[in-house]
């Protein structure tokens, strides 16, 4: 083989590399930080969009408080914590 077409496939990897699997194990590393920080009282939205404020936590679920009652749901089903968000804008 020719040198030139082994450089430009190291090169091909490490860009593929660099460009899609680092930053998916960066969002994958953020999203598991978050999952396991969030604590009771926190208000969140769950993916499906449903907002509410997390009543009691166990290891892979918690039980989210809505208008409507309470639900349990898994822990990575949450989205976003709104508390912290809510009193950045107080």
């Amino acid at each position: 083989m020719d040198s030139s077409l082994i450089i430009q496939i190291v090169l091909m990897i490490a860009v593929f590399y660099f460009l899609l699997i680092m930053p998916q194990q960066k969002r994958a590393k953020k999203e598991k930080a978050f999952e396991q920080g969030i604590k009771v009282g926190d208000k969140v939205i769950t993916k499906s969009g449903i907002h509410g404020k997390i009543a009691e936590l166990a290891a892979d679920s918690v039980v989210i408080e809505t208008m409507a009652g309470k639900i349990k749901m898994e822990r990575n089903s949450i989205s976003m914590e709104m508390s912290s968000k809510m009193n950045a804008q107080k």
